[in-house]
């Protein structure tokens, strides 16, 4: 057989998802691939680099990603009911405590609670909600492009695709804009692996943690003390019904981790796919004149972008019954990830997968996941797209390199730390 030089053609027990010097150039599609090939269900033993020194189930392909994504009953997003003795569950690959982070997390929680708070937040990201802040945002993207472009050479990254999602979580959740950089500094200290590995904590990391709590702590009190119409009023005033069928409101920790998760979700996600989306024009040239030349493609783009990024890389389930997959067993109470730009890189549904291809039909891709927990803020993040790049095709004629691309070294969030460009106004 020949060498293929996108699978990886070493032994599948060398395959390690949790070392993330694998993850430090961007996501290991080659890995993925093979695992595709040969072992679609695959089982994945513990290594050195492995919190818990508990293995857990990789899905690849599409087919299997899109089926488990959606069978919430069999899959949990919570999962510490099945992991009494760990005392922990959610959707990353280690355990978070029960009731800290599995079961408190919006994006850790299983069903009703999980739907009961996203129909309070669902307004203000609906098409309506969206459509009276379109124009808000363009001007604000257009003032962040026209700034970029008269220095000519910049960090894209966080001079461009970081600025407009901050802007708009900020906006969203009545943050005051002028505390958006601190909370993007804490954000980032949380969420990356640069200085350690997977399991373990930092100074830093404790120190951002801490002053991201006590910064939202304050929030949420000056929220529940003079409402206004915000997101985080919404939810630190909502009030749900219980088990008793009486109505209460959230958990001062349910408020607090909601907060943390948005200014998480709000600021990293839209930002790798963008700056991923330029780096995607950079290497193909192409296809920049070819939306730039016919902007009716941009949607197109946009959804294109979505597929060949991939920020989010896995998410985790608990399997809560025994369930045969491919002649496998997962048994109840396994950890299950579900890998994303796999799903979105697999030729059984994307013919030649590894191409930018902005004319791309039938673009089906999981970007955003699927079922249950779909991505909240997704026609958010594709009107952010739009408006940016938008912004960029009117100024730019075009975008270089000026040095090597940063990439998060992290198996969960598949992004850039900088990009230096130098763009050319038309």
């Amino acid at each position: 057989m020949s060498h293929d030089p996108s699978v990886f053609d070493g032994s599948i027990d060398d395959i390690d998802l949790t070392d993330l010097d694998r993850f430090a150039d961007g996501f290991p599609h080659p890995l993925l691939a093979r695992l595709r090939r040969d072992a679609p269900v695959h089982f994945h033993r513990p290594t050195s680099h492995t919190p818990g020194d508990e293995g857990f189930w990789v899905l690849s392909r599409y087919a299997d990603v899109l089926a488990a994504a959606a069978d919430a009953e069999r899959f949990s997003s919570d999962g510490s009911a099945q992991r009494v003795a760990q005392g922990g569950g959610g959707t990353l690959i280690e355990d978070l405590p029960d009731g800290f982070g599995a079961g408190v997390l919006l994006n850790m929680m299983d069903d009703p609670r999980h739907q009961q708070i996203r129909k309070v937040v669902l307004p203000f990201v609906s098409p309506r909600a969206l459509g009276s802040m379109e124009d808000e945002l363009r001007e604000r993207a257009v003032r962040i492009v026209d700034a970029a472009v008269e220095k000519g050479a910049c960090d894209f990254l966080v001079d461009v695709a970081a600025e407009l999602p901050l802007q708009a979580i900020a906006r969203l959740m009545g943050i005051p804009q002028e505390d958006r950089h601190s909370l993007f500094a804490w954000a980032n200290a949380t969420l990356d692996y640069d200085d350690h590995d997977l399991g373990e904590a930092t100074a830093r990391q404790a120190d951002a943690s801490a002053a991201m709590f006590a910064y939202g702590t304050a929030l949420i009190d000056e929220k529940v003390r003079c409402p206004v119409d915000d997101m985080l009023s919404a939810v630190a005033n909502a009030t749900l019904a219980s088990p008793t069928g009486d109505d209460e409101p959230l958990a001062e920790l349910e408020v607090q981790m909601f907060f943390n998760l948005l200014i998480a979700a709000g600021s990293e996600t839209t930002r790798n796919s963008i700056a991923g989306g330029l780096l995607a024009f950079i290497d193909h040239p192409d296809q920049w004149d070819l939306v730039r030349d016919d902007r009716a493609l941009l949607p197109a783009a946009v959804e294109e972008i979505l597929r060949y990024t991939s920020s989010t890389a896995y998410n985790r389930r608990t399997a809560t019954v025994d369930v045969r997959l491919h002649g496998q067993t997962i048994a109840a109470g396994d950890k299950l990830t579900l890998w994303w730009p796999s799903a979105n890189h697999d030729d059984a549904v994307f013919a030649d997968p590894h191409r930018f291809d902005i004319r791309r039909e039938k673009n089906r891709h999981l970007a955003f996941g699927h079922g249950s927990h779909f991505c909240l803020g997704a026609n958010l993040a594709r009107l952010e797209m739009k408006v940016v790049f938008d912004a960029l095709l009117d100024r730019v004629d075009s975008a270089e390199l000026t040095g090597p691309p940063e990439w998060t070294r992290s198996n969960k969030h598949t992004g850039l730390r900088h990009l230096p460009v130098g763009l050319t106004s038309r």
